[in-house]
């Protein structure tokens, strides 16, 4: 859709856009799961770090930053630059690994200070579009509109995909899924023996092999 409003928006700031929105998956993979970002600690002696290259930020923590009274807190960091995030370590990355490259230089260091970064992305994103100026009848407020709504959808998909990683399951299911699993397992082997004989034991261990398996890399998945 930027795309095809080119002649509008400008080839420039369609680049950015553009830019901003290949960060986006990125950013919010890092804050749903904040172990995947490649962050080395500022006091690590084992690592050089190249000050030139490097990029200070703290690690995201997407459950405590949903605390209303620390999102207060985070405003006034944003605004002035004090930090309100003294009590995480803070760290480093590489400026020249994704998504960090995609951000251009004032908008990679505000990137890096506010508190929900996806959600940043596409306030940025909107900002960009909301200035737009009007080509009538080609682009008007309709189009406007209609591309600051995608941006929307965007910065609803963060909500439900932190609402989905926060939610827990519930203890008593995965128990009692295991269990149910074992004693299944367990009476197996009087239902195959009849028939196998001898192949019953190998039968039954590749058969518990591959369900505990299953069951294992479900649970994975779920957390």
């Amino acid at each position: 859709m930027v795309k095809l409003y080119e002649f509008a928006i400008g080839t420039s700031k369609c680049r950015r856009i553009n830019k901003l929105l290949a960060s986006f998956p990125y950013l919010l993979r890092h804050r749903i799961r904040p172990s995947l970002m490649q962050l080395r600690r500022i006091d690590d002696p084992s690592v050089v770090r190249d000050p030139e290259n490097s990029l200070l930020l703290y690690p995201d923590v997407s459950i405590r930053d949903t605390d209303p009274d620390v999102a207060a807190l985070a405003y006034d960091e944003e605004e002035t630059g004090s930090s309100r995030r003294k009590s995480r370590e803070l760290c480093w990355v590489d400026k020249r690994t994704l998504p960090w490259k995609l951000l251009p230089g004032k908008a990679l260091e505000l990137c890096a200070r506010a508190q929900n970064r996806p959600l940043w992305v596409c306030d940025r994103m909107a900002k960009e579009l909301a200035v737009v100026d009007d080509i009538s009848p080609k682009f008007t407020n309709r189009e406007r509109m209609t591309l600051i709504g995608y941006v929307d959808k965007l910065s609803r998909s963060i909500g439900a995909c932190e609402r989905i990683h926060q939610t827990v399951v519930p203890l008593n299911y995965a128990r009692h899924a295991l269990r149910s699993l074992t004693v299944w397992l367990w009476t197996l082997p009087f239902a195959l023996v009849k028939d196998l004989g001898l192949l019953t034991g190998p039968v039954v261990a590749i058969v518990s092999w591959i369900l505990y398996g299953v069951y294992e890399i479900g649970t994975r998945i779920e957390d």
